[in-house]
């Protein structure tokens, strides 16, 4: 079967599958031997259907779906970010949000493994810290 044939039928290589998701070739083997991918062997080639491929995306893990006691932890609809989401709002790197939560400057809250920030707090911590910073500068 040619390579055009494959893809009339939904099915792509392993290659072909990295480069759909942005992944590396080896992350999409991970998911196969991990059973979370559905592929099969086509001769001496693994072949992924699409469909299999867009149902792995969908119940792929995701930072944001995170929960923690049955409630979604960066709920940006009741004003809780992620450290990530923090240093995005912020334009700074993620380890300066890293280091102000674990410093006290910025409070933050650890629920399992993750950090998760209020609003109000994010807000608090550009007035008193980046606000200064900026002044000085200029």
């Amino acid at each position: 079967m040619d390579k055009q044939n494959k893809e009339q039928k939904g099915l792509v290589s392993i290659t072909e599958a990295a480069r759909i998701h942005n992944v590396t070739r080896q992350a999409i083997y991970v998911a196969i031997k991990s059973n979370k991918l559905r592929a099969h062997k086509d001769t001496r080639k693994w072949m992924i259907d699409l469909a299999d491929l867009r149902e792995y995306k969908r119940l792929k893990y995701s930072r944001t779906r995170s929960m923690y006691d049955g409630e979604l932890l960066f709920d940006n609809g009741k004003g809780f970010y992620s450290v990530n989401q923090t240093a995005k709002l912020l334009n700074v790197p993620a380890q300066k949000i890293y280091y102000a939560a674990r410093s006290g400057y910025l409070k933050a809250s650890r629920k399992g493994a993750a950090w998760v920030i209020h609003e109000s707090e994010i807000d608090s911590y550009k007035e008193k810290h980046l606000a200064s910073k900026k002044r000085k500068a200029g």
